[in-house]
């Protein structure tokens, strides 16, 4: 009866799992020690050991080992394990050297160990001292190659099993799955393929894992073919194989093949759902994302944070704000609001939605944030022109990548901080940092604001040393430059023998003519860019509205003001009415520019008003000329240029003393007038 009930007891150590139930465990082993059968039945002994390792108190454990008068090959692969999950190596490492006598068990857990660890080197030298190899350490080691970077290394030690004679182990099935994995990883699918016709040539058994690792082989490689063949093949294809061919048939853009497998299964989980709701965003069909979202919903499937991903991913795409915020609303109630991954698709949602407001409160309430995420704050925070936020960010990142360093050079171009973009690309410089096409072109655009001819080309020199002379992002931003100093012939040039894959480089020459008072070329430019097929964007209809305002062309600009909307679906913005407003004032059009500003969805600002102000001094209209000075001192009351023009008009009608009165007043307000002046830079070494 004793010792039943001493075996009984024995068997309550294996739900002593975790250090709350230490005490527990301690009070049986002293039971135990009393009972006096400690030290005469090793099991109990090592039931002892097991639990002491479970509730990771390896010094207890260590004690007992050294007090056990009899140990087997199960006590000391229990200390080794133990000290492994503990994190010990070198105690595990020790332990495993001094043991007698190691069986199968004993190595395989010390090259896994090491393997999933990260320590290769210990591994493989393991690995290679290991007698009898079995498909575990096999496996092991190709796996850990495999997860750790090093996936050449997987493909060879594959390779050196199956021309071993000696060695069976190619037929295991966990070591051909972990091996098609890291071919898939590779890209490597004619390695992948060698080893599909080892697996059919030795028959071997095909289960759900090869089968799945084999149709994401192909799938992944765009060979979706032999992935629909493995897949036919396959008894009962489980949902990472489908999921697999899926995202192969959308990977190729076949969305009707993707669709088609995925209703093979009747009631499809969320990792199908996923696949076909990514599938569509890939392929640019993101109202189909969202309809397959709300389907999702409807039948009770539970999203994840892949599905959340995926569909805000389809609102930024689309701009749509509302279904955004509902899909926000129903991620807080859901409780996925603190992952990472979803953060970050709710940053770019607001951002690409233009809410940056938004994006910069969403970004307030994390806790934790990832390069990728913070990188993301620094072009919001730029775009909305809190460069200083932006910069605090930059400054305080833990790890700083390319992407970082882009985006901050970037945000200080676009805010007119042209020698602090300067200042940043030299400490990257200095550095010794890697440089990409986005870092020259972005820091050749700050040299463009400043004139700055010199340092630009020395910059174009960088450029071309590391091979980037021809690449379009860099000739554009290039083009650009040459004609914000003035050297449009140079900018033509380049233009003309560089590729033109979008509409990019063609709004940059055209914008460089229109900027630089060349209306009738920069329109041949916009001639050109339609007959060859690019298709104008709003920046496009910016630069050809400045033409047309320097030029004077006004039924030019009028017919392409209103062929914006008509024809190219682009709904005009405040620069071109802006360009519009400019371009009747200046040709005395004065009651066509006053409609527009009423008409237009937008307030308008100082400048526009600036614009008909002087289209009322130089064509003589004094009366529109008054009030219109008057609004502008009512919008900015420090406006120079409007009390000066307000006397000047009230001096026209000679009357003299509200000219005066104008004056005073400006005397008053100490608002000075501003001078004329010249510009120019000079670049000292």
């Amino acid at each position: 009866m004793v010792d039943l009930d001493l075996h009984s007891l024995a068997r309550q150590l294996g739900s002593c799992n975790n250090y709350g139930s230490i005490y527990r465990g301690r009070q049986l082993h002293i039971l135990f020690l009393k009972s006096g059968v400690l030290h005469s039945v090793l099991s109990i002994g090592n039931r002892l050991l097991q639990m002491y390792s479970r509730c990771n108190s390896m010094r207890e454990a260590q004690q007992l080992f050294e007090e056990m008068p009899k140990r087997n090959c199960f006590s000391w692969n229990t200390m080794i394990e133990g000290y492994l999950k503990s994190g010990s190596k070198g105690k595990s490492l020790e332990l495993f050297d001094s043991m007698p006598h190691k069986d199968a068990f004993s190595w395989n857990v010390v090259i896994s160990g090491f393997a999933k660890e990260g320590d290769l080197e210990v591994a493989r030298r393991l690995f290679n001292e290991m007698p009898w190899k079995n498909g575990i350490a096999w496996n092991s080691m190709i796996h850990g190659y495999a997860c750790n970077g090093r996936p050449k290394e997987a493909v060879g030690l594959f390779k050196d099993l199956s021309l071993n004679p000696l060695e069976r182990l190619c037929g295991d099935t966990f070591v051909l799955a972990t091996v098609v994995g890291t071919c898939t990883n590779l890209g490597a699918l004619d390695c992948g393929k060698q080893i599909h016709a080892r697996i059919v040539v030795d028959e071997v058994e095909f289960d759900s894992v090869l089968g799945s690792s084999l149709v994401n082989l192909y799938g992944k490689c765009g060979d979706i073919d032999s992935a629909n063949h493995v897949l036919n093949l396959m008894k009962e294809p489980d949902a990472f194989s489908l999921s697999a061919l899926i995202s192969g048939y959308a990977s190729c853009g076949r969305m009707n093949d993707a669709r088609r497998i995925f209703c093979l299964k009747s009631s499809a989980c969320v990792v199908l759902w996923n696949s076909m709701i990514s599938g569509y965003v890939a392929n640019n069909e993101a109202l189909e994302a969202l309809e397959l979202f709300n389907n999702m919903r409807r039948y009770g499937v539970q999203e994840d944070y892949s599905t959340f991903a995926s569909v805000l991913s389809a609102c930024s795409t689309l701009g749509i704000i509302d279904q955004g915020k509902q899909v926000h609303a129903h991620v807080y109630k859901v409780g996925f609001t603190n992952d990472i991954i979803i953060d970050s698709a709710l940053v770019d949602m607001y951002s690409k939605c233009r809410r940056p407001d938004d994006a910069c409160k969403v970004f307030s309430d994390l806790q934790a944030y990832d390069t990728i995420l913070l990188n993301s704050m620094i072009t919001v925070y730029s775009n909305c022109g809190r460069i200083d936020d932006a910069r605090q960010i930059f400054e305080t990142m833990p790890s700083k990548s390319l992407i970082s360093w882009n985006s901050m050079i970037v945000g200080f171009s676009q805010n007119g901080c042209p020698i602090e973009a300067l200042d940043l690309f030299c400490e990257m410089n200095k550095l010794g940092l890697r440089m990409d096409k986005f870092s020259l072109a972005s820091v050749i655009s700050a040299c463009a604001s400043i004139s700055s001819l010199e340092l630009g080309e020395q910059i174009f020199a960088r450029a071309t040393i590391i091979g980037l002379e021809f690449d379009q992002i860099i000739s554009t931003s290039l083009v650009d430059f040459y004609c914000k100093c003035g050297l449009v012939e140079h900018g033509r040039k380049l233009f003309d023998r560089m590729m033109k894959s979008d509409e990019v480089p063609w709004n940059s020459m055209l914008m460089g003519y229109a900027t630089n008072g060349h209306g009738i070329e920069a329109l041949n430019v916009f001639d050109q860019m339609r007959s060859v097929g690019v298709q104008p964007t709003d920046i496009t209809f910016v630069g050809v509205l400045s033409a047309c305002d320097h030029c004077g062309l006004v039924e030019e600009g009028r017919k392409w003001f209103y062929a914006m909307k008509l024809d190219y679906h682009i709904n005009p913005g405040i620069e071109h009415y802006s360009c519009m407003v400019d371009l009747y004032a200046r040709a005395g059009l004065l009651e066509d520019a006053m409609n527009l500003i009423e008409q237009m969805p937008f307030k308008a600002d100082t400048s526009m008003w600036s614009s008909v102000l002087r289209g009322c001094v130089a064509h003589g209209n004094n009366i529109l000329g008054k009030k219109v000075a008057k609004r502008i001192i009512d919008l900015d009351p420090e406006n120079s240029g409007a009390y000066v023009q307000l006397s000047g008009i009230y001096a026209t009608f000679e009357d003299w003393g509200r000219s005066a009165q104008v004056r005073k007043l400006m005397y008053d307000k100490k608002i000075p007038k501003v001078p004329g002046c010249s510009w120019a830079d000079s670049l000292t070494s």
